[in-house]
């Protein structure tokens, strides 16, 4: 498989194998931990991408559970300029959404990124960094009809590219969006690889990780434990 092009048009160049990429995750009071997690699980195992938690001042940072702590090791002015960007979601979103530094980071961050990605609630903190107008994009399913507040038409898919945005539905389909976008910047082959080095074979023991097929009345019982 080729190399995709620059999502600007610049000729088509493997990143991680050019210079090394650097790809920026933030995080943010209450962000849910396989947002954050699986993405840089799948980006940290690929050859010349190093992976660099943010926040607004580094240091430990908790999730949504208050059980769960990561370490920013950087902060957003320690990162002008990454390569990439996922923002993760979370219940945290909400407060999030007025939280300047980390959304003026994301949009001024976006002028140079190669790609701009969001895993879960994360889609929100895009648009309020005005970058969905007119863009297809999804989110969690619970929450998909509100992107459309942000000038996006919600796309009930797992992962969503268009242009150089990529957003990913719930929590899980983040790993799903960062082979995607690892494909994309160093190949299928490297993508194929790193799938296995980290054995993502799913096979839930339930047919229920999707509104589309999870018995009746279960969605709300769902709803009630994010929060």
């Amino acid at each position: 498989m080729n190399p995709s092009p620059h999502p600007s048009g610049r000729p088509a160049e493997p990143a991680a194998q050019r210079s090394g990429l650097r790809v920026a995750i933030p995080l943010y009071p209450r962000f849910t931990a396989l947002d954050a997690v699986g993405p840089y699980t799948v980006l940290a195992f690929a050859p010349g991408c190093t992976v660099t938690f943010a926040a607004a001042r580094p240091g430990p940072v908790a999730d949504d559970r208050g059980s769960l702590a990561l370490t920013a090791a950087a902060s957003y002015a320690d990162l002008p300029d990454p390569d990439v960007i996922i923002v993760p979601g979370g219940p945290g979103t909400a407060e999030a959404l007025a939280d300047e530094a980390l959304v003026g980071w994301i949009a001024r961050a976006h002028e140079r990124t190669r790609w701009t990605a969001s895993v879960c609630s994360g889609s929100f903190l895009l648009g309020a960094a005005g970058l969905l107008k007119g863009r297809r994009a999804t989110t969690h399913w619970g929450w998909l009809e509100h992107l459309a507040g942000f000038g996006a038409e919600p796309v009930s898919e797992r992962v969503v590219v268009d242009g150089r945005i990529v957003t990913a539905a719930g929590v899980s389909s983040g790993i799903d969006m960062a082979l995607t976008l690892l494909a994309r910047m160093s190949g299928e082959e490297t993508a194929r690889a790193v799938q296995l080095a980290i054995e993502y074979d799913p096979a839930p023991p339930f047919d229920s990780g999707s509104a589309r097929t999870a018995p009746a009345g279960l969605a709300e019982k769902a709803m009630s434990l994010i929060g």
